[in-house]
């Protein structure tokens, strides 16, 4: 497939080879940052592409489940390795493609080699338990056994790190993998998977098919050989995911969205709360399930912090995610910009007071780009749009209380509960808010986003089907327990 050159053709990988699609036609992958730019071109499958390439998978599963979680890890080590040989180059083609900055590119495509190595040693790991049986004779015990073969359908906004740690530990504990990945990142994910293919992974073992997601994503959920379905999106498509293999009995896992509130208290300490702010609200141009959306700060402190706020985000750099200094790129397609201006719309009309941002920059070297400022909205209520709906942009709206009991519960009035974080020093607040808290992540002076690849992540309500991905916690979704009774 060779390395990034622009307007190249990308294939599906099934049974080991890549191949055109059946339609004989592609989709072409746009830069955010000019969309006159062609990153690449990916197939536009049918859905007897896909009825091949979930056949493939199923063909590959019995022989790859009955390899030791050892000679699997091996393969993902190998795999690892190449990946982090390629990192620059495929850093660079996620830039291209969804326009974060080259350095964030580079962070994510290192941490997919590090969850790589980490779930190759978790073929190493128990798999299960020995129970006491009442009859003194027999021995009883618990094994985890593969679900078969598993659809993965990822996302643009980690089009490196979310296609792994859910096609990772697939593999590691027994399953086949058919990688369904966001058209607009569909070439960076094509590059992992040549990742896989140089690693010597056996045919069928892991596919690649690009298409739309009304036919691929949900063919893929609605498949009757796909016996588990990891999805992470919007609530829309998951929901209709979650539903179609609910349908038919096939286990899933739906990751969606979030409107996740930062606590600023009356102790804090204002800088770090500052810094947390903007780098989880505003880094990835927003673009994160887990990026901080509603600033709820003590009266006390309002004040001192938006001015503080506002003066660091004034200096922040819009620019090509290629070029040094540039500190949040393009939103990542021409929809996403729309959603984001009509949000900030939304603000300006139910009387949101705009305090910094809000326009399309207006740098000529930015206008061919689907860049948007950072934008700060001030005596937000809780009632407004911008505080109750998910943004998926670089928006923070400000919302001013008196307590902490007050916070809190606003924090907690949301339909998501992803992530939250609180900034304060006061250890009846840390308590108060670990335990009131209902979100899967809660984080304690620190960012909304991030999670340590080690630690479960998912949510409650509505941003999660209630599984957890990451860690060890992730053998939970890709296995099923099997009880056996032995006596001779």
């Amino acid at each position: 497939m060779g390395t990034f050159a622009g307007e190249q053709t990308y294939l599906n990988y099934i049974n080991g080879e890549w191949k055109a699609a059946s339609t004989g036609k592609t989709i072409s992958s746009i830069n955010p940052a000019s969309r006159h730019e062609v990153v690449g071109y990916v197939q536009s499958s049918s859905a007897e592409d896909l009825n091949e390439t979930v056949a493939s998978a199923k063909a590959a599963a019995k022989a790859w489940r009955k390899l030791s979680g050892a000679a699997r890890g091996d393969y993902l080590f190998k795999a690892a390795n190449v990946l982090e040989r390629r990192l620059d180059e495929v850093a660079e083609s996620m830039t291209r493609e969804m326009g974060k900055t080259l350095p964030e590119a580079k962070g994510e495509t290192a941490r997919g080699v590090a969850i790589l190595r980490y779930y190759a040693g978790e073929g190493m790991r128990k798999i299960g338990d020995v129970i006491p049986s009442t009859d003194s004779e027999a021995l009883m015990f618990t094994t985890r056994v593969p679900l078969g073969v598993v659809g993965v359908i990822s996302p643009w906004n980690f089009p490196v790190a979310i296609p792994i740690w859910k096609i990772a530990p697939a593999l590691i504990y027994g399953n086949t993998v058919v990688l369904k990945p966001a058209t607009e990142t569909a070439v960076t994910a094509a590059k992992i998977i040549e990742c896989f293919a140089e690693a010597g992974l056996p045919a069928g073992v892991i596919n690649l098919i690009t298409g739309s997601g009304s036919i691929i994503g949900q063919g893929l959920a609605e498949h009757k050989d796909v016996n588990g379905i990891t999805f992470t999106g919007s609530n829309q498509v998951g929901k209709s995911v979650g539903q179609a293999a609910l349908a038919r009995g096939a286990k899933y896992q739906l990751e969606m969205g979030g409107k996740n509130p930062v606590i600023i208290a009356d102790d804090a300490n204002l800088d770090l709360a500052v810094d947390g702010t903007i780098s989880g609200g505003i880094k990835s141009t927003g673009q994160k399930c887990t990026a901080t959306s509603r600033v709820i700060v003590m009266s006390a402190v309002y004040e001192a912090f938006k001015d503080k706020l506002v003066t660091k985000v004034r200096d922040l750099k819009v620019g090509h995610g290629l070029e040094q200094g540039t500190w949040l790129g393009p939103c990542a397609n021409e929809n996403q910009l729309n959603t984001v201006v009509s949000y900030i719309e939304k603000g300006i009309a139910e009387g949101a007071e705009l305090l910094v941002g809000g326009a399309r920059p207006d740098q000529a070297d930015l206008a061919d780009g689907f860049y948007i400022q950072p934008t700060v909205f001030d005596k937000v209520t809780p009632d407004m749009a911008i505080a109750r709906e998910e943004v998926f942009g670089p928006l923070l709206a400000l919302i001013k209380v008196d307590t902490m009991e007050e916070a809190i519960a606003l924090a907690n009035d949301s339909d998501y509960g992803l992530s939250a974080s609180i900034y304060t020093q006061n250890i009846s607040n840390i308590l108060a808010f670990i335990q009131d808290m209902d979100a899967g992540l809660v984080r304690i002076n620190a960012e909304t986003a991030g999670v340590e690849l080690q630690a479960p992540f998912g949510g409650m309500k509505q941003s999660s089907s209630h599984s957890r991905e990451q860690g060890q916690a992730a053998i939970e979704f890709f296995t099923a327990i099997k009880t056996v009774f032995l006596k001779s």
